[in-house]
């Protein structure tokens, strides 16, 4: 057996152990999806589930299935629990609207829709006692007001919060994960617990008359990978079920690590599965000049904020998407230019090689990640979104994927870099507008990693093209399907 079989033996064996394990996750567990007036909600809970209600709520430019380590374990231990997805984010249809920077615009409409499903939960699982409410980084400070508004909201779970509507006797029953990586939000988590008991730290449950808190630090975690530490899906369980005088008998499993690995053979696998394709690519030239590498990095780096910040992009109701699809077709425009002149042209395309790279990248890694991850297919709504992202990544990718034939890994590194650079300097010529950006640049840097691995395989087969078309396509699905949906003009 060569290497290379054998290395997609080890894949393949990878892949089906992971997916055994998240499967496992899910096994003896109900889950219906439905929605409550326009919100898409997904219940979890075992057949004979009778326990209390839990209301669960995603971050910022999450969805329902980004909160499903929680979830699950949750229903396991045999609560019945709802998750939703907030207007503009995941399969919702309605976009996000009002005001963000009041307490009266967005976060107003959010709360308003937290307590439709709160309300729906009561209803249809016909519980008379009080909801549980569990949420992550954005969604902390919706549950926190919500609770403060809704009657039948008890016990709160905030991971990753912040919220200006913490006092030292509301909410009376609050358990705070952060992760160990998160410093200003282990802080704000400390001073949360230290109006009940000045002095107390991490890891202690305090007590004041009605009033109960703890802080816990979730080891080796930053913002999203929180969502996956068992200390902290453990500590929610506990916390509940104190709450309500319950014990529930769960092991709480591993997920991260096991949804990494399940991605990563994915990934490996493509290089396998590249060499199927046929011979066509043209040899490798050789790597560029340090300065014309220069000249094609820095030009467009520049050119395209200094152009793209003088139009006002208000058409696509996302943010900043119109703005970013603008960007990314100066900078691939003006890149390919360049590259043209100096004699690097791309080669003829390879249809199949564009198919297979679209199934494997949106169908096999799409497929893993909506499942497991986050949400990843588009409500019909985002596919205009889509398609004019595309009018600008298409020729962002092929700039790229031409550039990146046959040249260094610094040249590769450097490239990529160069373009995120460009990116910070349209938020510092238009901070107000563009601030969002910024949470843009740390998807884009996984693609690079993720796509432009199984890119770089699929290239040497049938040339940067193919594969320059085919990843522009994937980089705007994923930035359609990334970021909420916006129309400020809408008021709910």
């Amino acid at each position: 057996m060569t290497l290379r079989a054998l290395l997609a033996v080890l894949a393949t064996v990878l892949a089906c152990l992971a997916l055994w394990q998240l499967e496992g996750q899910r096994r003896g567990v109900d889950i219906a999806s439905f929605t409550v007036s326009d919100t898409p909600v997904t219940r979890y809970a075992t057949p004979e589930a009778d326990g209390p209600v839990v209301v669960v709520a995603h971050g910022f430019a999450g969805s329902r299935q980004m909160m499903q380590a929680y979830t699950l374990d949750l229903a396991r231990a045999g609560y019945r629990v709802w998750a939703f997805d907030f207007e503009g984010h995941g399969r919702n249809r309605v976009p996000m609207s009002g005001d963000v920077n009041s307490l009266d615009g967005t976060t107003r409409l959010l709360m308003a829709q937290t307590g439709r499903v709160v309300r729906a939960a009561v209803a249809q699982e016909a519980w008379a006692g009080e909801v549980a409410l569990l949420g992550h980084s954005m969604a902390t400070d919706i549950i926190i007001r919500t609770a403060l508004e809704e009657d039948r909201v008890g016990p709160v779970v905030a991971i990753s919060a912040f919220s200006q509507a913490v006092t030292e006797t509301e909410p009376d029953t609050l358990l705070l994960i952060t992760g160990a990586w998160e410093a200003g939000l282990r802080g704000f988590a400390r001073e949360a617990v230290e109006m009940v008991t000045p002095g107390a730290g991490e890891g202690q449950t305090v007590q004041a008359g009605a009033v109960t808190r703890r802080a816990v630090v979730a080891p080796l975690a930053e913002h999203v990978a929180v969502l996956h530490s068992r200390l902290g899906r453990a500590e929610a369980i506990a916390w509940l079920d104190a709450a309500y005088g319950r014990v529930s008998d769960v092991a709480v499993r591993a997920t991260g690590p096991w949804f990494l690995a399940l991605m990563f053979a994915i990934v490996a696998l493509a290089a396998p599965l590249a060499r199927l394709l046929p011979q066509r690519a043209s040899p490798a030239r050789k790597a560029m000049r340090s300065r014309q590498f220069v000249l094609v990095v820095l030009v467009p780096a520049l050119l395209a904020p200094l152009l793209a910040v003088q139009v006002e992009t208000r058409l696509l109701p996302v943010l900043v998407a119109d703005y970013l699809a603008l960007h990314l077709a100066l900078y691939g425009v003006c890149q390919m230019a360049f590259l043209w002149v100096m004699g690097r042209r791309p080669e003829g395309l390879r249809p199949v090689a564009v198919l297979a790279l679209l199934v494997w990248g949106l169908g096999v890694f799409g497929f893993a990640l909506d499942r497991y991850g986050a949400n990843f297919w588009p409500t019909p709504e985002r596919l205009a979104i889509i398609m004019a992202l595309s009018l600008g990544a298409v020729p962002f990718m092929l700039a790229d994927a031409v550039l990146a034939r046959g040249a260094p890994l610094w040249q590769r590194l450097a490239s990529r870099a160069g373009f995120i650079l460009s990116l910070a300097l349209a938020i510092l010529l238009d901070t107000e507008r563009l601030f969002f950006l910024a949470m843009i640049a740390p998807v884009i840097l996984l693609f690079f990693l993720i796509y432009g691995l199984m890119g770089r395989w699929v290239a040497a087969r049938a040339g940067a093209t193919s594969v320059g078309v085919a990843l522009g396509l994937i980089l705007a699905w994923a930035l359609g399907v990334s970021f909420p949906l916006f129309a400020p003009g809408v008021t709910g």
